[in-house]
């Protein structure tokens, strides 16, 4: 048991989950989810069927839906409820991705250690397949009502909540200032921008959502915004620490690729210790927040935490 656990006094004698198994049985629910999201009587063509199935089951952390899950249990609701909702960021993550790996964007060639998209399926398919998937989002958030009675005003809050942090405001205007940002950043202001809303939005609209599912009041609400706010900040500045000196083999694509883009990253203005200590400061910001947010069970997004301060891939 880790010291959270002990921390957040967790009830009863029954043996808890390592934080391993819980983001492996998480990860399985949500692509059981994902597998049955496209109704059967839908005529979807096949190709485009294969090409977003392709992005989906490519791998990864699956960290936002864990986010989803993890939040909605710490306030006692149903995991059951948030599945619709942890596809659903799933998908917007995966075709931001799609879109990214794309020759206008990045041109990437690999992602989790597979061939990008349209290397696969070829461009035009590809921007298609993002396409799907950002819209069939939509549907799929419905569907926490719909089938498992989440409140209709939780889950148009949520709706606002994905179009507000994957759109202009959020993720895609990171997006757009990351592209200006390649011809060359002027100061760490302006690098946080781009991380906040690239990566962060999505992150803090992962325990908003959870949170909303459950029913979370206005305190609750703000913690995991600010919970939200630490830890995607750190998660990226632990990106571009590992794109220096993380293993390729468990990041699945080759390291030193932000220095051949000619990215600026966090190391590039504070160092890579400065950079390892900002990550260890906003971890235990975003503990803070939790701890201080009157939740029914803490344990699991308090390490969660702890774990993506740790991780090497």
């Amino acid at each position: 048991m880790s010291r959270f656990e002990q921390m957040a006094g967790a009830e009863g004698t029954e043996e808890r989950q390592t934080l391993g198994e819980y983001i492996s049985e998480i990860s399985g629910l949500v692509m059981n989810e994902l597998d049955s999201t496209l109704p059967l009587q839908w005529q979807v063509p096949g190709k485009l069927k294969d090409a977003m199935n392709y992005s989906l089951q490519a791998g990864g952390k699956r960290l936002r839906p864990l986010l989803v899950v993890a939040a909605c249990e710490a306030l006692g609701g149903r995991r059951e409820a948030a599945l619709p909702v942890a596809a659903a960021i799933e998908m917007v993550h995966t075709y931001s991705l799609i879109h990214d790996d794309l020759p206008a964007m990045d041109n990437d060639d690999y992602r989790r250690g597979k061939l990008t998209n349209h290397k696969v399926f070829g461009e035009a398919t590809a921007i298609l397949a993002g396409d799907a998937l950002l819209t069939h989002a939509f549907y799929s958030v419905v569907q926490a009502s719909r089938r498992h009675g989440a409140s209709a005003d939780s889950v148009l809050s949520i709706v606002e909540d994905l179009a507000e942090m994957s759109g202009p405001r959020g993720m895609v205007g990171g997006q757009i200032a990351d592209m200006e940002g390649e011809q060359g950043l002027t100061d760490l202001q302006q690098l946080q921008y781009i991380h906040r809303h690239k990566t962060g939005d999505l992150i803090i609209f992962s325990l908003m959502a959870g949170g909303r599912i459950a029913g979370a009041g206005s305190r609750q609400l703000e913690a995991l915004r600010d919970f939200g706010t630490h830890i995607g900040l750190a998660f990226q500045i632990q990106d571009d620490i590992l794109d220096l000196v993380g293993d390729e083999g468990k990041l699945g694509k080759k390291t030193g690729s932000d220095i051949k883009q000619h990215k600026v990253t966090y190391p590039y203005f504070i160092g890579l210790e400065a950079s390892r200590e900002e990550v260890k400061r906003l971890t235990e910001a975003a503990r803070n927040a939790v701890l201080d947010g009157g939740f029914q069970d803490n344990t699991r997004l308090l390490d969660i935490a702890e774990y993506l301060m740790a991780r090497d891939h």
